[in-house]
């Protein structure tokens, strides 16, 4: 450890490894270390019992759950866009010879009605628009005419912009064009471009555009969700990152307290000390743990892992499913989301559902703001309930060269990491992440 390293990185989650393994394969000597004794951070993976330690139950798993070994419960399971920015980091790397992958089988929308809300599949082609249940024939033309658009519009095409203009046209300008009702923007906003709250109607027009395109691009890979998750769950994907890094040179340790992160007299950061001895370098990225004093809380989040014997309710009986609660249609300000998986990917026992209810927190009785996400499971074998404080980095990264990555947010989608990977990525390096250039592959470097 007495050595100096391009970049030490703290923490195996999966930002952190994502980002360990990029410098890693562009060459530099990176040092990766965590206080734990396992991968993954928050994105670790626990079986039944880990899971009752974790949430510090003291009664054993009941026999009727199952095998505690045929779990793997994500602590904050997130499901991955198929022609997303993580995917195209994974083809990239070539990280994805070491996971396999499965397609969640729906994605849905939840809309409040007279008496219990609904779920709805959320229709993001034109044949499902025909076909949805979600919106009467006068509001069907309107979002097939509005889909057409999406799918045909290209800012380097002026064409093809129909009123649009590219870095002026406002989301509410474009909206406007179409005169969709409020349920509709609704699920347009945040099932669909995957909005987190109401700010997504200020936005610049072709922002919106991008993410509807991506949503029905990443559908027409697979048809039934524009969604992918990995067989026995995502605490894989860091050690499949971690992996990548070594292959490339990178080390990791495990189980190694941090003590101190050194800086010169200039304020930047030149080393870590761990166990009394000091690794040198000048670039450090890592999680909020490990900069208490260099992070601001930013808000609440409030999670319940809940197990079933049975798929939810309204989902055609998915052994996999996204369901996305907008603010507006149940009185909040943040929305409710809802990830579903099961035995089909090998993350619990045969007619076993592992479900997340995750939002952000608003008032002073958390588990209560999940009420309305809690309401559409149906019987739960067992619940586990946790609030986790949100922070962001609030240090001059480019004076000290300290990267802090942000917490998890509530979503049941990758979109944030992706876009947190990219933010530190460009920072440390000062330019954006290039995901055309051809890469070696990794067997050349094994």
């Amino acid at each position: 450890m007495d050595e100096e390293y391009d970049c030490i990185v703290l923490g195996t989650g999966l930002t952190e490894c994502i980002l360990s393994g990029l410098l890693s394969v562009e060459g530099q000597k990176v040092l990766h270390m965590d206080r734990n004794d396992y991968y993954g951070g928050e994105c670790a993976s626990l079986n039944l019992e880990q899971l009752y330690t974790h949430f510090g139950e003291k009664e054993k798993p009941a026999e009727s759950l199952g095998k505690a070994r045929a779990y793997n419960v994500d602590l904050v399971p997130k499901f991955l866009m198929a022609d997303g920015t993580l995917v195209k980091i994974l083809l990239f790397t070539d990280v994805t010879r070491y996971l396999e992958f499965k397609s969640v089988e729906g994605s849905y929308v939840y809309r409040k009605e007279k008496k219990d809300g609904k779920i709805y599949k959320v229709p993001a082609s034109t044949s499902e628009v025909v076909s949805s249940s979600l919106m009467g024939m006068f509001e069907k033309k309107r979002f097939k005419d509005f889909l057409t658009f999406v799918l045909e519009f290209d800012e380097k095409e002026p064409k093809t912009w129909k009123g649009v203009e590219p870095g002026k046209t406002t989301t509410a300008e474009l909206l406007a064009k179409y005169k969709f009702d409020d349920s509709t923007k609704d699920f347009l906003g945040h099932a669909l471009a995957l909005y987190h709250d109401e700010t997504w109607s200020g936005t610049l027009a072709t922002e919106t555009i991008a993410r509807v395109k991506l949503y029905g691009e990443s559908l027409a890979h697979y048809g039934k969700s524009p969604y992918l998750y990995p067989l026995y769950g995502l605490g894989d994907l860091p050690q499949a990152f971690a992996r990548l890094s070594a292959i490339y040179g990178g080390t990791y340790m495990l189980n190694k307290p941090i003590e101190e992160i050194v800086y010169d007299s200039n304020g930047q950061v030149c080393g870590v000390k761990s166990e009394g001895k000091i690794a040198k370098t000048k670039n450090v990225i890592g999680d909020p743990s490990y900069f208490p004093s260099k992070v601001k809380k930013v808000g609440q989040i409030v999670r319940c892992i809940c197990i079933l014997s049975h798929p939810i309710q309204g989902s055609n009986d998915a052994a996999s499913c996204q369901i996305i609660i907008p603010q507006n249609q149940v009185g909040r300000k943040h929305d409710i989301y809802i990830s579903c998986v099961s035995f089909a990917h090998n993350v619990a026992p045969k007619g076993k559902y592992i479900v997340l209810v995750s939002t952000q927190v608003e008032g002073k009785d958390p588990k209560a703001e999940l009420q309305a996400g809690i309401n559409l499971l149906g019987n739960i074998d067992k619940s586990f309930y946790s609030i986790h404080d949100l922070y962001e980095p609030a240090n001059d990264a480019s004076k000290e060269r300290v990267f802090i990555s942000k917490s998890y947010d509530a979503s049941s989608h990758f979109s944030s990491i992706a876009q947190d990977v990219l933010r530190i990525y460009k920072q440390y390096t000062g330019r954006d992440l290039d995901l055309t250039k051809p890469k070696k592959k990794v067997e050349e470097q094994e």
